[in-house]
């Protein structure tokens, strides 16, 4: 049902597979850019699993975004030497596309939501994320423009970040806004000064949105 309805909305949508030893499997939209969607779902209930108990919770939406690492043993070790103590990985993790191949990849996640995840293959990228036309989409769509997060504490969360990302990723401060620019951008907002997030009761999270004929679409948490 969800790539039907991304299929109506003017995108090109790919089946994934299966995650192994998961009753998860996913489908993904890849935009000309190299960022992508993934639509995952579960066979059954997974409690063992954080991204299930947020769709319990939440209903159907954005749950997470990530990074790509150049390394993912190498981006955690300098995390830490700069103070992010509480990154944990690399995790091993794979997806078994409908064709059979196997794919390999290491993750690894701070403990508060704020930050995003790593994800860094250790098979070729082009088997997890297809190239090609694929990327090319009716509704013309091309990429993800920046991802915007809730916070609680905006100080906190600029100290996390630049704890993660190193210094050479500037920040740009502004009255309860703080802007990261990596590939696109992410801006992390004090969640008491931006409308857009009151009331939603979802602690510190993140929408997305896209660049493109379409970028004015928002995808929320």
């Amino acid at each position: 049902l969800a790539m039907q309805r991304h299929r109506e909305m003017g995108y090109q949508v790919v089946v994934g597979g299966s995650h192994p030893g998961r009753l998860s499997h996913n489908a993904l939209v890849v935009f000309e850019d190299g960022s992508y969607f993934e639509l995952i779902a579960w066979r059954g209930p997974a409690p063992a699993e954080a991204w299930w108990h947020l769709l319990q919770q939440q209903g159907e939406g954005l749950i997470d975004f990530a990074l790509l690492p150049h390394d993912t043993a190498e981006v955690i070790a300098a995390a830490r030497a700069r103070g992010l103590q509480d990154i944990a990985g690399p995790l091993e993790g794979g997806r078994q596309r409908p064709d059979g191949k196997a794919l390999e990849w290491n993750t690894a996640r701070q403990a508060t939501r704020d930050l995003p995840f790593l994800c860094g293959d250790v098979t070729p990228r082009a088997w997890r994320v297809p190239e090609g036309a694929l990327r090319q989409h009716p509704n013309g769509v091309k990429g993800v423009s920046k991802v915007k997060v809730s916070v609680r504490d905006l100080d906190a969360s600029v100290r996390r970040y630049e704890q993660f990302l190193g210094p050479s990723v500037s920040v740009q401060r502004e009255p309860g806004l703080a802007r990261f620019a990596i590939q696109g951008s992410i801006t992390a907002g004090d969640r008491d000064k931006r409308t857009a997030f009151e009331g939603r009761g979802l602690g510190e999270g993140d929408f997305g949105q896209l660049r493109g004929p379409a970028r004015e679409r928002k995808i929320f948490a």
